[in-house]
């Protein structure tokens, strides 16, 4: 079957209206992944006849204290309307809310044993809630040197959480560049996380922008995708070098076996 490529409208032709580009990238073959909703014209949007893959999940909130908690509830059932209403296949959320540039709104210098508890019982709560309203979250990992303070921010972090949440409203959205530039070792962690994943996405290191403009060897991590036996979405989250039709290009060959 081969892999489920989709591309974020929002790091691709910058100077064109939203609804053109999620226009462009369906033309292209590719789904469309969003990030935050109100900034965009969700009628237009609508009309496009895109596939939406991903969409960030919440506006604010936070995992691991009583008032972020709710906070991140209310969010992301607002939010959860917005993706039914655009047949978002994905809301996507993290350890903590971020703001510019990603920085998290709430830096942690460390994270409590009893914020994992807090955090495994809000998730436990944004299931439930879920599965009352028919959609499903990832939560993503981050890397420290681009989000510093950001807690339950690595791979092995997400993985622990979603594995002991454990239930099918809550995948992981394992981003290959944070795991690069936090972890490294990025086959063995897609391996570890196997079971839980929800989408891969991908940028090359430096640079963040599309396969083959960094160091990573994306041909030998798309055959060991293949190999392990994933065959879901993979989302490039990047900007182009140059031409993002190019750039889209140089993905999907990348991820065609």
């Amino acid at each position: 079957m081969g892999f489920q490529l989709a591309a974020c409208a929002e790091m691709l032709w910058q100077d064109k209206p939203i609804a053109w580009r999620a226009s462009r990238l369906h033309e292209m073959g590719f789904g469309v992944g969003l990030w935050n909703w109100p900034a965009w014209d969700l009628d237009a949007l609508e009309k496009t006849g895109a596939t939406f893959t991903i969409m960030n999940g919440y506006l604010e909130g936070r995992l691991a204290d009583a008032e972020g908690a709710d906070l991140l509830l209310e969010s992301a059932r607002e939010t959860a309307q917005i993706g039914k209403r655009l047949g978002v296949h994905r809301l996507n959320l993290h350890g903590t809310g971020l703001g510019d540039r990603g920085l998290p709104i709430q830096q942690l210098a460390h994270v409590a044993p009893g914020m994992w508890l807090r955090a495994r019982d809000t998730l436990h709560r944004i299931c439930d809630m879920a599965e009352d309203e028919g959609v499903s979250f990832t939560l993503e990992n981050l890397n420290l040197r681009e989000h510093p303070g950001c807690p339950f921010n690595s791979t092995a972090d997400v993985l622990s959480l979603v594995a002991a949440v454990d239930r099918p409203q809550l995948r992981i959205n394992l981003d290959l560049y944070h795991t690069q530039i936090g972890e490294g070792d990025v086959i063995r962690h897609a391996e570890a996380c196997l079971p839980w994943i929800g989408e891969v996405q991908v940028a090359d290191n430096p640079g963040r922008c599309e396969p083959g403009t960094g160091e990573m060897n994306w041909p030998v991590i798309a055959r060991a995708l293949d190999d392990m036996g994933y065959t879901g979405p993979v989302g490039m989250e990047a900007f182009a070098r140059g031409e993002p039709e190019d750039a889209l290009e140089a993905f999907r060959n990348a991820f065609t076996l």
